[in-house]
């Protein structure tokens, strides 16, 4: 057999990685199912491993700046700990990402109770724990989901896809779609908690961070949203300007009593249902930048607070994740929407069909 490999420029062998799929057993369910990981793998050096469990994001792997493989989210090894595990890695959450107050709604008249899963409240539902079928087409790994009537109490049969695709700019694409047979609400996002330092048992305290929001929504003291909007300038909230983390991390202020630190629905500037800037993360330990956009009204800002609650102790190498040990950018609608007229609409019907978009990028500054 003839090898052509070395008659390939760089160019060309970057082509031949270009959105390609490689799929493995991950391991087996406490019912016996088999999970699945796959591999999205571009000519940069970067790979994208995805398990079909919560199509969940089990690791992001890109150079640092002195060209070594650096792993930048958190997770498992072992689809025991994804089973166990409380804190949401990597993973697709709904049907409702976020809280829902005393896990009641009414949606035309009749009233639903959900499982309260966060003290009285509800907080972003099972799919997390779920198997999503998948497919791989055209370098788009495609994962789908059915949650059936009644799943935690949400009306309706709600169909999900979610694909992901990585480019050749180190941009992981993650693009939803859903449609149901009754009206429902639908909040979705992935739980990705980044740390650019990598798999070294670090806080992202020294993480540089820049937001475009400049309003924030406000909790009560049940962690359930009281409807008002408030603007970030003169708080500990305003990253507009770039800052680390950890700068303001101490102060007084009431939003962080009730959260422990940063837990916040940050609203972004600019328009709805359009890819949009949210804004960006800097490791000056690895030299590695994540540059997050969505399409949706805003993102949860999450300094990974309770990481250290988890009762599965190890992550990824038998690492220990301590307290701040990843932060989030969950792009997704606001909490508790359906109790609050002035916020973004999360109701859909039978004939639409819910969208979103959000896009991670990585480079080296």
């Amino acid at each position: 057999m003839v090898n052509h490999a070395k008659h390939l420029s760089k160019d060309d062998l970057k082509k031949v990685f270009m959105g390609v799929v490689f799929s493995k057993e991950f391991g087996h369910t406490k019912d016996g199912r088999a999970v699945h990981s796959f591999v999205l793998r571009n000519g940069n050096g970067m790979t994208v491993t995805i398990i079909d469990f919560g199509a969940a994001i089990q690791s992001i792997v890109v150079p640092d700046r002195n060209g070594v493989p650096t792993d930048v989210v958190l997770g498992y090894d072992d689809i025991a700990s994804y089973e166990n595990g409380t804190r949401f890695y990597g993973a697709i959450v709904g049907r409702y990402a976020n809280r829902i107050k005393d896990g009641h709604f009414e949606l035309d008249g009749k009233a639903y109770q959900l499982e309260k899963t966060d003290g009285k409240n509800h907080l972003h539902g099972v799919f997390g724990k779920r198997l999503f079928e998948a497919s791989v087409k055209d370098g788009t790994l495609m994962l789908r989901y059915t949650s059936p009537h009644m799943e935690e109490g949400y009306p309706g049969n709600l169909s999900l896809e979610v694909c992901y695709r990585l480019q050749e700019d180190n941009s992981l694409e993650i693009e939803y779609a859903a449609t149901t047979d009754m009206p429902t609400v639908v909040n979705l996002t992935n739980h990705c908690y980044f740390n650019l330092n990598g798999q070294d048992g670090s806080t992202v305290l020294n993480h540089k961070v820049r937001l475009n929001c400049s309003y924030f929504t406000e909790y009560d003291e049940t962690f359930a949203q009281t409807g008002k909007k408030i603007p970030v300038e003169n708080t500990p909230l305003d990253f507009r300007n770039e800052q680390t983390i950890g700068a303001r991390f101490e102060d007084d202020y009431e939003q962080f009593r009730v959260c422990t630190g940063y837990d916040h629905n940050m609203v972004l500037d600019g328009e709805d249902g359009k890819l949009k800037p949210i804004g960006t993360a800097k490791s000056d330990q690895t030299g590695i930048c994540l540059e997050a956009f969505t399409t949706e009204p805003a993102i949860q800002f999450y300094s990974g607070n309770f990481i250290h609650f988890d009762p599965v102790l190890k992550g990824k190498n038998g690492i220990h994740y301590p307290k701040n040990g990843g932060m989030c950018m969950e792009a997704q609608h606001y909490p508790d929407s359906i109790r609050h007229k002035n916020f973004p609409n999360v109701i859909l019907r039978p004939g639409e069909i819910y969208r979103q978009k959000t896009v991670y990028r990585l480079s080296r500054f």
